[in-house]
């Protein structure tokens, strides 16, 4: 589902994090907002958190096939493109470098939390969903693999 200007219908956004070592689905739409589409709020940003915030953004919508998703990569991560009808994109990316880009978005998140009118009861929500987050790429990182980053609307 999508808004008039084709954006995702933010309420409804499931972001999926994955790996052979476990998975954990966030159904906030705050950490989608503020989180993985960070970069969309003009902030002002370092090369690193540039870097950081662009990995996050290149998540790819799983379901939409109208969506032509390119190849693209960056250090540590790429954007897997679906192979098939039964298959979707995904962000692919080691656990750590997944990891830094999460803490750098959510170090920026509360530098800026006051500008953009981010409650405390979205700021707790998004820390939740980061620590359970956290917990499967620790699990991917221990047994070797790499994560796979994907959204639903």
């Amino acid at each position: 589902m999508s808004t008039r200007r084709g954006e995702p219908e933010i309420d409804l956004v499931h972001v999926n994090v994955a790996s052979p070592a476990g998975s954990y689905t966030v159904g906030n739409a705050s950490f989608f907002r503020y989180i993985v589409r960070l970069v969309e709020l003009s902030l002002p940003l370092t090369l690193s958190d540039r870097e950081a915030l662009d990995m996050l953004a290149a998540i790819p919508h799983a379901f939409d096939p109208d969506e032509d998703v390119p190849m693209i990569s960056g250090r540590g991560w790429r954007v897997v493109p679906a192979r098939g009808e039964l298959d979707w994109p995904v962000l692919e990316a080691t656990p750590q470098r997944l990891h830094s880009a999460f803490e750098r978005a959510r170090n920026l998140l509360w530098t800026y939390a006051a500008r953009f009118h981010v409650s405390a009861g979205e700021i707790a929500a998004i820390e939740e969903e980061l620590d359970a987050v956290y917990g499967v790429l620790m699990r991917a990182e221990a047994a070797g693999f790499a994560v796979n980053v994907s959204y639903v609307a």
